[in-house]
């Protein structure tokens, strides 16, 4: 009876994590908004680790972000329907890996910069998005996501080459040094008054250069397309249409796209 009853427990409490971390409710907006705060916290701590590495405190906050990934990374599991899917997730691995260099700074600080890439966690919640419909904004859920998704990538870039290049250098003047290059790179404005060394800083500004102007284009479609919904073409399953759309444009079935207001 006892094992009967703490199944029944554990089932309730997954299923109401799960109710919380997919959920449109009041309680489950709230939640997410809380946690879209803390992310944005850790990914502040992130940013801010170049200047910060040499305080006392800074383990302390480490280890501290740390737990509380550990934990929500439990939490995530037990709300997915299955751990396959909960594997699935490129989420999980960053955080998996995020973990990693939190807990073993001295052995994997080389891969510290990977840890901006949890800015893709805030794109995730499902808070995100409703913020961005009730800003006025649903039109631009695209363009802001490309956008993201370009910031991110520079500061990764910034931080790949920091870690390899300009660690050495003083925090301020490095990190800057390197989002300069990235930036700079990116935009294939190319000054030449900083450059990276060897065949490996010729490889990493050609990646660099190649990503960025993709990225860059992405950002340009997203913006000068005409905006389009996301409804399931239920013959074909076509996933976007133009928000007037009547009738599928892959095979012609009749759409019933709801209004913006239903």
């Amino acid at each position: 009876m006892t094992a009967d009853l703490s199944s029944k427990t554990l089932t309730n409490l997954r299923q109401r994590l799960a109710s919380l971390y997919f959920g449109h409710h009041t309680a489950a907006i709230r939640f997410q908004a809380a946690l879209m705060v803390i992310d944005l916290a850790i990914i502040g701590f992130f940013l801010a680790g170049p200047y910060l590495r040499d305080r006392p405190t800074y383990l302390i906050l480490d280890y501290g972000i740390a737990v509380w990934i550990a934990l929500e990374l439990i939490a995530q599991w037990s709300a997915s329907p299955s751990t396959r899917r909960f594997l699935t997730k490129p989420m999980t691995w960053i955080d998996i890996f995020v973990l990693g260099t939190l807990l073993f700074p001295q052995w994997l600080f080389n891969f510290a910069f990977l840890r901006v890439a949890r800015i893709w966690a805030v794109v995730q919640r499902p808070v995100f998005t409703l913020m961005l419909h009730r800003l006025g904004l649903r039109e631009q859920v695209d363009v802001v996501t490309a956008f993201i998704n370009l910031i991110v990538f520079l500061f990764l870039v910034t931080g790949f080459v920091y870690t390899f290049f300009f660690y050495a250098e003083d925090a301020g003047s490095g990190f800057i040094d390197a989002l300069y290059f990235t930036v700079a790179t990116v935009t294939t404005t190319g000054f030449g008054d900083i450059t990276l060394p060897g065949t490996a800083g010729k490889l990493t500004s050609i990646v660099t250069m190649i990503i960025g102007i993709s990225l860059f284009v992405r950002l340009a479609q997203a913006i000068v397309r005409p905006y389009k919904v996301s409804f399931p073409c239920p013959e074909c399953g076509l996933q976007r249409h133009d928000a007037d759309a009547v009738h599928c444009k892959a095979c012609g079935h009749v759409l019933n796209i709801p209004d913006e207001g239903m």
